[in-house]
């Protein structure tokens, strides 16, 4: 008899590679860890964390995520419960909202951020995305 085995993800490993030279389009749920090194357009939902890679490029209202690193460019919204990275040569043109935030020398950072716990973090994007319509 055959059975069903139920998996765990594991919210460390990465799962999701959208490679250089590739662009994906839609909206992106994962409950692992997720790196773009292409180009995304779209939303993006992880339960892991999230890195764009020095030649990723992502345009989404937004990217809700554990741990977000941004070392290419982000145009959009950015929720990360946990701690949100922008490297030096990272570029966010949008709103924050993260536990812990960590800007580098030379990074670009155009918008507002607000830090809390995670529940003040989706009261804060909430807030954000009414404002903006």
């Amino acid at each position: 008899m055959l059975r069903n085995k139920v998996t765990k993800i594991d919210p460390n490993s990465t799962d999701t590679l959208i490679g250089e030279g590739s662009v994906f389009e839609g909206k992106l749920k994962s409950s692992a860890s997720v790196r773009i090194e292409g180009q995304m357009i779209g939303d993006i939902e992880c339960g892991g964390d999230v890195t764009i890679g020095e030649k990723g490029s992502v345009e989404s209202s937004i990217i809700n995520a554990r741990n977000v690193t941004i070392a290419g460019q982000v145009n959009g919204n950015v929720q990360a419960s946990n701690k949100l990275t922008i490297t030096s040569k990272g570029k966010l043109y949008g709103n924050i909202a993260a536990a812990s935030l960590a800007i580098e020398e030379g990074s670009i950072f155009e918008g507002t951020s607000r830090m809390g716990n995670s529940s003040d973090i989706a009261l804060a994007m909430k807030e954000a995305a009414v404002s903006s319509e």
